[in-house]
């Protein structure tokens, strides 16, 4: 009896432990279910995008912030622009980051309209000849250089010299990136109708297999665009540069634009195309030993360095200038020889002769 008793206990037993462990089995077996549907309603739920933090590009010519992302590390093109009175209006220089302007023979001036970013070109005319310096002074740049022609003395041979990557209207590039415009064609002369069609640079550099990715950084050290300083010196509403008794720059600053307007011996310096007056942030002028070479006719520039005046926002700074080799850029200083920092912006680089004057008011 008590033999029977303890068996019916030990049953009892094991058949509670097989409902219990039954229980727990469904159980786990729930929360594995519960799991794998909230993993499913998860998976099905909308995300928030991933947000990333904006990134300025800056023009490495200008300093502005919103330059084409493609474009950076490249190299700029340098353009030689006809600057005579009866080759105006030029069109497409109120587009170049930085213009400079320097004398060429019998009193007249030139520019060279130097742009950041080659994929970007608009139309330019009149383009001109090459005079040795200016060559030097794209060189320093790391900017491909482009000219219709040149003096067939010391600027072919600073040419050959330097080695630098250059497209000549006269040469190869004739009919590839320069053109004649034919609603100028008839109505001016002949050398002033040159133009450099800017679409086609792209494919051109290409073809002519020219190096794209830069070795020079910032054309200058620029302040943050946001807030611009004028520089410590004198006020300046206005500046003319008188390159000859012909030839002469008047900028005249505009507050509202917080630009200075340029004049061309007297007239409003205008981009035809862009129906706009050429306008710069900076206005550089640098002075320089220029003088009239042995031949009687062509110009020496030294482009060592000198003295001169940085001019932004209202006022004007005397500075200093160096270039120490052909391959380096120009850089600013103050009078105490600390390096120079300038609003960013469009910059105008005049080189006048030390015993031209520059007026100031």
């Amino acid at each position: 009896m008590k033999i029977r008793k303890l068996f019916a206990g030990l049953m009892a037993c094991l058949l509670l432990g097989a409902a219990g462990c039954g229980n727990q089995q469904e159980s786990a077996g729930t929360v594995q279910e519960t799991s794998a549907a909230r993993q499913t309603e998860l998976a099905t739920e909308p995300t928030e995008p991933a947000t990333e933090a904006a990134v300025s590009v800056y023009n490495p010519l200008t300093g502005e912030a919103g330059y084409n992302p493609d474009a950076v590390g490249k190299r700029p093109i340098a353009v030689m622009v006809n600057n005579v009175k009866p080759s105006l209006p030029q069109y497409g220089i109120a587009a170049a980051d930085i213009i400079y302007e320097i004398p060429v023979e019998g009193g007249i001036t030139r520019l060279m309209a130097v742009y950041a970013d080659y994929t970007q070109l608009p139309d330019i005319c009149s383009v001109r000849s090459c005079r040795y310096y200016y060559p030097i002074l794209a060189y320093g740049m790391d900017a491909i250089y482009c000219h219709w022609g040149c003096d067939q003395t010391i600027a072919k041979d600073t040419l050959a010299r330097l080695g630098i990557d250059r497209m000549d209207g006269g040469g190869a590039a004739n009919k590839v990136i320069f053109f004649r415009d034919s609603d100028r064609v008839g109505k001016y002369n002949t050398e002033h109708t040159g133009y450099l069609k800017g679409s086609a640079v792209p494919d051109a550099i290409a073809q002519f297999g020219f190096r794209t990715d830069t070795t020079v950084g910032n054309a200058f050290h620029f302040l943050d665009p946001e807030q611009p300083e004028k520089p410590e010196g004198k006020s300046c509403s206005t500046v003319n540069a008188a390159f000859s008794d012909q030839y002469y720059s008047t900028f005249t600053f505009d507050k509202a634009s917080g630009t200075y307007l340029k004049q061309h011996s007297g007239k409003p310096h205008m981009d035809q195309k862009a129906d706009k007056q050429l306008a710069f942030t900076n206005v550089l002028i640098l002075q320089t030993d220029i003088h009239t070479r042995p031949d009687g006719y062509l110009m020496d520039v030294a482009l060592e360095g000198g003295t001169g005046y940085y001019i932004s926002m209202g006022a004007a700074q005397e500075i200093q200038w160096t270039k120490d080799g052909e391959d380096q850029p120009i850089r600013l200083f103050d009078k105490a020889g600390k390096e120079l920092s300038v609003n960013a912006g469009k910059s105008y680089i005049g080189l006048i002769g030390t015993k031209r004057p520059v007026t100031i008011s």
